[in-house]
């Protein structure tokens, strides 16, 4: 799963950062501007969203997110403990509040909570769709009681697509969230792993699931 921190405090950023590293991928930004940019790629799980930041504050980003109808789940920080601004954090589309300074344990359950609520996080063992059952602490995956040995891009590119099933994904979105923006391979490498995901799961039909989208990307959708 992938998350994006963006706070001004580099101290904080580095803190959150290694806190996070060992249960998810961290991408971060120390500006507004930047945090808006990386939002709008679609691509992260929750967004944690310091309110004060030069430039365009967390209310105003979180504004153009919900406007461009991005629903990204935000836990907003703050330093602040008003009432105020919790209520308009929360009437702007955020999802949860925590104040400065936290608690590592709190601020990993707060995201669990918020990812568990968007249906991100299954209190299962993995994710499933129709007869595959991701296995996340051992990132596979048994097809209908069959284990399927994929590599760990393979796994992670299923695993966005069964937590998007139904919802088209670009290839950019794909790229973005499996390889990164910093990845010294090209785009066409989403084509070549869609490829090689598709003949996995064709011994068991499951193939013609993985649907392409002409021009744009794929969706996982029952035929």
């Amino acid at each position: 799963m992938k998350v994006l921190v963006v706070e001004d405090n580099a101290s904080l950023l580095e803190s959150m950062r290694q806190i996070l590293e060992d249960e998810y991928e961290v991408d971060t930004a120390d500006n507004g501007e930047d945090g808006l940019f990386l939002a709008q790629q679609r691509i992260y799980d929750i967004i944690l969203l310091d309110v004060m930041l030069p430039g365009m504050d967390g209310f105003e980003i979180i504004r153009q997110m919900r406007n461009a109808k991005i629903d990204t789940s935000v836990l907003f920080l703050t330093a602040k403990d008003s009432l105020e601004d919790r209520v308009k954090g929360l009437e702007l589309g955020g999802d949860d509040y925590l104040v400065k300074p936290f608690q590592a344990a709190e601020l990993k359950a707060r995201i669990r909570a918020l990812l568990r609520r968007s249906g991100i996080l299954s209190l299962e063992q993995g994710w499933k769709y129709r007869g595959i059952q991701l296995l996340e602490k051992e990132k596979g995956i048994l097809v209908e009681g069959e284990a399927v040995r994929l590599t760990l891009k393979q796994y992670e590119l299923l695993e966005y697509l069964i937590q998007n099933k139904g919802k088209i994904l670009t290839r950019e979105q794909i790229f973005d969230r499996i390889w990164g923006f910093d990845s010294d391979t090209t785009i066409a490498i989403v084509e070549v792993f869609v490829h090689h995901l598709r003949k996995k799961l064709e011994p068991f039909q499951y193939h013609k699931d993985l649907q392409t989208i002409r021009g744009i990307g794929y969706m996982l959708k029952q035929p």
